[in-house]
């Protein structure tokens, strides 16, 4: 126990931070992370019982919701990099205009996108989806207008977790997504299993849950957090300056998962072109590996402030050495978890009345994803989480966004619709491109390169 006691105190230790503080910064972001991914699960366990048609109409819509919703998220994630920073410097009127005009930018964003997409749903969904079948077509429509008119709020709950994570007060961000998402799953239960609304159902209850957890975000941001010192007088007269270091600092964080998950949508049409079964297994296959991703996700969160606050002091010593601890503490996490997961699966997939060729499928795909998670997904996600946070963002977004085009689609398509692979011939694409991205990501850290940005 000492021995261990001294490493935490060795690789988890800085000017800034104890073992014990870096710890209460990333328990919270775990629990929460838990809560979000496992209630994701348990909503798509529950729209089961709608049949094979409302889980693929809901996985279809999902990945479109993570394509836009991922956007102001990133802005978000930009505010986070500006507090952190600006705390660092104890800085305490540029960070009061960096939080307070994070929440106005991603919240103006996010009704712009909405209103958008809502004009023109039934072109996007044809564009995309319109290979379905027709009665998947119908679900995805319900519970795309129903995502979609959600956005705004749910802008206003990630945009104050995103500047709470900066000032390190993970305890407020995970309550207030707690609540967020504990009650759409309530709601859920309530109309989807209760009243036996399904994807109507499903789409009433994630506007009423995202609603409740903004008004609960901005009572929270106006009325009990003194250091922030947001108020409606400051977000009405907007601050026109900083509004735009947000969005310069947000953009390549937004870019990134644009392209990103523009790239993941590709795939998706890939799975839509196998099959309504492919697309059950599919939807299946991400809720599962999704468990995966709890603690490591997690540890992507966490270190953004970390890094953030380290640069800001000046201490960009401390960032490798965190850096490293992160990596093995994820896929020491992914190796645990993934191991229960195998163990449990036989009872899980029960959960989401799928035949027996799907849980087949199912069960193949998670042991691969867990396998390349533990060698690749640290280094290719955990690493530009560091270099965001101190300001070398555009560096990530060009990676990123050529490894996604230029290795997973190309891949995917070859491996899983030329070479006739099928659903595993995508998911190995995205595996192994996690593998190439990583190695950049580590050369471009070992550099030393990144040391030059600066943000504030």
């Amino acid at each position: 126990m000492n021995g261990l006691e001294q490493m935490a105190k060795k690789q988890l230790s800085s000017v800034l931070f104890t073992p014990d503080q870096i710890v209460k910064l990333v328990l919270p972001i775990i629990v929460d992370q838990s809560f979000i991914i496992g209630m994701a699960i348990f909503n798509t366990a529950m729209i089961s019982s709608a049949g094979i048609a409302a889980v693929s109409a809901v996985n279809m819509v999902e990945s479109l919701n993570i394509f836009l919703v991922s956007i102001f998220i990133a802005l978000a994630t930009g505010g986070t990099v500006l507090v952190a920073q600006a705390r660092g410097k104890r800085d305490q009127a540029l960070l009061q205009r960096a939080a307070t005009n994070t929440l106005v930018t991603v919240f103006l964003l996010a009704f712009l996108f909405s209103l958008l997409m809502l004009v023109f749903h039934q072109q996007i969904l044809t564009g995309i989806f319109g290979g379905s079948s027709e009665a998947v077509m119908k679900n995805a429509r319900i519970y795309y207008i129903g995502s979609v008119a959600s956005y705004p709020a749910l802008a206003i709950v990630e945009a104050a977790c995103g500047v709470l994570r900066g000032v390190a007060d993970t305890k407020t961000s995970f309550f207030l997504s707690f609540v967020t998402n504990f009650s759409y799953v309530g709601l859920n239960l309530l109309f989807i299993l209760v009243f036996r609304f399904g994807i109507v159902g499903m789409s009433v209850a994630i506007n009423i849950a995202r609603i409740a957890g903004a008004l609960l975000s901005l009572w929270y941001l106006l009325y009990r957090n003194e250091e922030l010192a947001i108020t409606i007088k400051r977000m009405i007269h907007l601050d026109r300056q900083m509004m735009k270091r947000v969005l310069v600092v947000g953009f390549p964080f937004a870019a990134e998962q644009l392209f990103f998950n523009g790239g993941k949508i590709i795939t998706q049409i890939f799975i839509v072109g196998l099959g309504t079964l492919a697309l059950t297994s599919n939807a299946i296959a991400t809720s599962l590996t999704m468990l995966l991703e709890i603690i490591p996700g997690s540890l992507t969160l966490a270190l953004v402030p970390i890094v953030g606050q380290s640069i800001g002091a000046g201490d960009t010593q401390s960032v490798k050495r965190f850096w490293r601890a992160f990596v093995v503490l994820s896929s020491l996490a992914t190796l645990v978890t993934g191991v229960l997961l195998l163990l449990l699966y036989p009872w899980i997939i029960e959960l989401f009345n799928a035949p027996a060729s799907v849980e087949n499928t199912v069960f193949w795909i998670t042991v691969m994803v867990m396998i390349f998670r533990i060698i690749f997904w640290p280094v290719s996600f955990i690493t530009p989480s560091a270099l965001r946070a101190a300001g070398d963002a555009n560096f990530t977004s060009l990676v990123s966004l050529s490894s996604m085009w230029g290795v997973r689609i190309v891949l995917g398509y070859l491996l899983g619709i030329t070479f006739h692979y099928g659903l595993y011939g995508i998911w190995a694409a995205m595996c192994l491109e996690w593998g190439v991205r990583g190695a950049i990501f580590a050369l471009r850290l070992r550099s030393n390169a990144w040391m030059k940005k600066r943000l504030v």
